[in-house]
Parts: structure tokens; C-alpha cells; sequence
């Protein structure tokens, strides 16, 4: 069996990946690594683990796991790996937003590669260390990279993407309190969300001529998690020349599906899948995109990825399925 640690175990995005840890069959959980909860029931503070998963939080390593993966605060992954050294065998795995930029992505002459699937899963294999996306950031480049791989980004690119309270992680602030978010509905950080950089660098990567600008509305909504992503743009093919780019870009990709009928929210919650329809107004092309923010716009990712580098099936422990109700 593989041997993984998780860092920064307390969060949400460390729950997530540890409910998915527990039931891959071909992976097994060394250690959780929380200062703040050392020496503490792991189903203490992810209560629904109470009977599957018997393991206590630690404020030490094992620098000869197989996998590492990083749940920490952006900022603090960098500032981890300095302090604690493991083996030239292990591979590591950050879902903070610390390496996801080429200018950020070489630490102590190892290269993070981006890893999103669905773009370059032949680098993710023979990777050492992998900087997994954010979440808006997956369903924006997912909803977006079959045009770029035909140079049909031309014209400004309009982005209103919904995100669930769990994105904004596990501690408390004004916005994430129940009484402040139940009914409610805010716009955050528009036009200047961190993810618009690793958006961006991915664009170029299949069209080196992109140079239009990204306007991205964030908004805060009023449900636990997912996100939904409405995209739209100048496109001057038919509807079917849509489908047709789409459904050829991702005929590969076992968690991205195009839908011929509109999408919604729930069909893509607790599954690692990103759904995406597409529609056609006059010379404007909508697209839409559906994730769940903390599996395939996180730990259901890194999963993901972790199967790539090891070898194992892609889908590999992530046979989710979506809750009607």
C-alpha cells in the first residue's frame, strides 16, 4: 500500500481529502498533521469520520511517505517545506495557491507542475511535485480551454462564477457566519481574484496569442458548497461547432462532461465531475460550468493527480455519485 500524509489536516479541504483517503483502495493514511489538534481524535473535528477512521491529529511527520499532500493556508506551504525535509522519493502534492505560478513554481530546484488534468496529464505523470488548482480557477479553465485550443478567445471573456460558503475555509469571519450568509448573496474580490493568474498562464498555454482581458465576477453564495460558472464571449461558429470542439477536447477526460440540456448545482455536489452546457445567442456563446469546490476543485483533484503520478487508473477511488435531493 501507498503511504500518504496530509498536512494541515483540520480544514475543510483536508476533511474532504481524508473521506476519500479512507476509502481508496490502493492508498493508506500515515498521519494527519495538526499543531492545533495534536494528540486529538481526527472524527473529533470531522465528525462523520466517528467509526471509519480511527487516527489521532499529529504535530510530527513521517518525511518517508510515499505522497504528501498540503492543505495549509495560502502562504504557509512554502514556509512549511522549508522547515521540514522528506525523502528525494516522496512526491508532493499543494492545493494552496503557493507554487501554481510558473514565477513561484521551483522550490529548491524541483519544479511544481500545474495540475489539471484535463490540460496536461502526460507532465502530471512523471511529476514529483504538483501544484493543484483553485477551485474557481478548475471550472473557468474547464469551461474555457477548448476555445483557446482553437484560437477562438479573440474578443473580452465575461466570467460571473457562485461559490459555496466552504470557500472560504473552515475559519470564521463576518461573511462566513450562518446569520450573515443564510439569504444572502455578495460579489468579493471582483475583477482582482487571485485565481485570474493561473487562469490566464493556462490560456496562454494553448493560445500564446490570447490578450484579452478576463472581467471575473466572484460572488458569495448562500449553499455550503459547489460552484457555478457562467461564461460568455463573442463566437461566430454555429452551436453544433461548439459542441463538437467540446466534446472532442475532453473525449480523454473521465470527470468533465458536456450536457446538451441546461445544467445545475447539484448534479456535480459531492462527486469529482464538471459538467458543462452550452448555448448559442446570436453571435455570443454561453457556457456554463459545475463543480464541486472542495473534490474537483480540490481534494477530489488532488486524488485525481496523485493517481496520474502513481500510475494507478485516473479514476482511481473517485467513483462519486451526486445526491438528487
Amino acid at each position: 500500500m501507498i503511504k500518504a500524509g496530509i498536512v494541515g489536516g483540520a480544514g475543510y479541504t483536508a476533511g474532504e481529502l481524508i473521506r476519500l483517503m479512507v476509502n481508496h483502495p490502493k492508498v493508506a493514511l500515515d498521519f494527519v498533521y495538526s499543531t492545533s489538534n495534536a494528540g486529538n481524535a481526527v472524527y473529533a473535528v470531522h465528525q462523520d469520520l466517528l467509526g471509519s477512521l480511527d487516527m489521532k491529529f499529529t504535530d510530527k511527520v513521517n518525511e518517508n511517505v510515499d505522497i504528501l499532500f498540503l492543505c495549509l493556508g495560502h502562504g504557509n506551504s512554502k514556509q512549511f517545506l522549508e522547515q521540514h525535509q522528506f525523502s528525494k522519493y516522496t512526491k508532493i502534492i499543494d492545493l494552496s495557491n503557493d507554487f501554481r505560478l510558473k514565477n513561484d513554481a521551483v522550490f529548491e530546484g524541483n519544479e511544481f507542475i500545474y495540475g489539471l488534468p484535463e490540460l496536461q496529464k502526460e507532465k502530471i505523470k512523471s511529476a514529483k511535485y504538483i501544484a493543484n488548482p483553485g477551485c474557481f480557477a478548475t471550472a473557468i479553465q474547464l469551461a474555457l480551454l477548448p476555445l483557446a485550443k482553437h484560437d477562438l478567445l479573440n474578443d473580452s471573456v465575461h466570467i460571473n462564477a457562485t461559490t459555496g460558503s466552504t470557500g472560504a475555509g473552515v475559519s470564521q469571519s463576518e461573511t462566513t457566519h450562518f446569520s450573515w450568509r443564510d439569504n444572502n448573496f455578495s460579489i468579493y474580490k471582483a475583477f482582482t481574484h487571485q485565481h485570474l493568474g493561473e487562469i490566464g498562464e493556462s490560456l496562454l498555454q494553448l493560445q500564446p496569442n490570447f490578450s484579452e482581458e478576463l472581467f471575473f465576477i466572484p460572488n458569495r453564495g448562500n449553499f455550503s458548497r459547489g460552484i457555478f460558472a457562467s461564461v460568455y464571449l463573442k463566437f461566430e461558429g454555429t452551436i453544433e461547432n461548439a459542441f463538437e470542439l467540446y466534446e472532442d477536447f475532453y473525449k480523454e477526460a473521465p470527470f468533465t462532461h458536456i450536457s446538451k440540456v441546461p445544467i445545475h448545482l447539484k448534479q456535480a455536489v459531492n462527486t469529482n465531475n464538471c459538467f458543462i452546457h452550452l448555448e448559442k445567442h446570436k453571435n455570443t456563446l454561453l457556457i456554463t460550468s459545475v463543480i464541486d469546490n472542495l473534490v474537483k476543485g480540490a481534494s477530489g483533484q488532488a486524488i485525481q493527480n496523485m493517481n496520474l503520478m502513481l500510475g494507478f487508473k485516473e479514476s482511481e477511488g473517485l467513483n462519486l455519485k451526486a445526491s438528487a435531493f
